[in-house]
């Protein structure tokens, strides 16, 4: 089988050798998975390492809930729930690969200060 590699900002995953898993991080006080378990950034970047250590790959860190019958999340809260978890993780794992579940265009880490790099 033919080594595909996915690019994702400065990370690099190979595809195609084994099945990658991505690590999920709500961060939100209503989430249907874990009841919002981790809302809180330090205990969200403490659930988000442990599932490193567990064997994830990358980790995508949500902060709006999509459960039927959530209240949309303005952007301004979204990025107020989800940025202290991406630098905290980041602090903690530098060469993790981190996502960022949004739907709002400009929450994504590209629109961020051009100095935080994930």
């Amino acid at each position: 089988m033919t080594e595909r590699i996915w690019r994702c900002g400065d990370h690099s995953l190979t595809l195609g050798g084994r099945t990658l898993v991505m690590g999920i991080v709500n961060v939100t006080p209503d989430s249907f998975s874990d009841g919002g378990m981790f809302d809180d950034a330090g205990a969200a970047v403490a659930h988000g390492a442990q599932l490193v250590d567990e064997g994830a790959d990358l980790v995508d860190i949500g902060g709006e809930s999509t459960r039927p019958g959530a209240d949309p999340v303005p952007q301004e809260e979204e990025r107020r729930r989800v940025l202290p978890v991406i630098e905290g993780l980041h602090a903690h794992r530098p060469d993790l690969p981190i996502s960022i579940d949004t739907r709002h265009r400009r929450s994504r880490p590209m629109r961020w200060p051009p100095a935080r790099r994930w």
